[in-house]
């Protein structure tokens, strides 16, 4: 399996470490464009209209100044810096080994900076999302779009891609015509009615993670494996669970909470 997840709004700063090493991210195909969106948003962040640049309020001032020096910021694993509701409930951080080995394997968080990142991948906090246009780069989701394709499209050849990303990370990559692809909705049930919601998304896409992570047996390698492996936590933190089947893209595993 594939799982593909957005990054966290929130980050946590390192507070020791050596600053982030390119080279040995994963992906390495992916270094030369991290590079050069690094130099490319540390200018940016630099200027007198980065807040306006980068799309972010007054209250991220220091996040965009941390912009400003990231080849020299602590970096730490994407499973700690990564935080908010759907980190939280995933806990990337507390795995066990073996854990934590399929993690490395199977997760990648689709980043506006980075590209794609596993959870043991050591980054800086940063401040940038994937619908900004970075002056010297352009608009990041189509900068990154061939290079992700040439790194996660063979990953993704017969397996499940289970993708719990957001419809701006979505737009950096899509999984070609044929690939079993599944992407994750949330629904809430409340007297009979049932609603797409977006907070308890977050939470149920990472509950849905660290379960496929943390479940006994062999991990989910079709549509089908993963609904069913799904389908065990119904009774517990779900409702219901539906996979509706692609007519012109990804099928959808429907999560319902209450």
């Amino acid at each position: 399996m594939l799982i593909l997840l957005p990054p966290s709004e929130g980050k946590t700063p390192a507070t020791a470490g050596s600053p982030v090493d390119l080279a040995a991210l994963s992906g390495p195909s992916l270094t030369r464009h991290r590079a050069t969106v690094l130099r490319a948003l540390a200018r940016a962040s630099a200027r007198r209209d980065a807040l306006t640049t980068l799309g972010v309020g007054p209250s991220l001032a220091d996040d965009v100044a941390r912009n400003t020096r990231l080849d020299t910021e602590p970096a730490a694993p994407a499973a700690q810096v990564y935080t908010g509701v759907l980190y939280a409930a995933a806990g990337l951080d507390d795995l066990s080994p073996a854990q934590a080995e399929l993690a490395a394997a199977s997760v990648r968080t689709v980043s506006a900076l980075w590209g794609a990142v596993s959870p043991a991948d050591a980054i800086p906090a940063y401040r940038l999302s994937m619908g900004t246009d970075l002056p010297g780069v352009g608009p990041l989701a189509a900068s990154w779009r061939p290079l992700l394709e040439a790194v996660l499209a063979p990953r993704a050849s017969g397996d499940v891609v289970v993708d719990c990303r957001s419809a701006a990370y979505l737009a950096a990559w899509k999984p070609a015509k044929g690939t079993d692809w599944v992407s994750v909705r949330v629904l809430r049930e409340l007297d009979g009615k049932r609603s797409v919601v977006s907070h308890n998304a977050k939470h149920t896409r990472g509950v849905l993670t660290r379960h496929l992570l943390t479940r006994e047996g062999a991990e989910p390698r079709s549509a089908e494996d993963l609904y069913k492996a799904a389908h065990e936590l119904v009774g517990t933190s779900l409702l219901d669970a539906t996979l509706l089947e692609g007519k012109h893209g990804a099928a959808t595993l429907e999560l319902v909470v209450a």
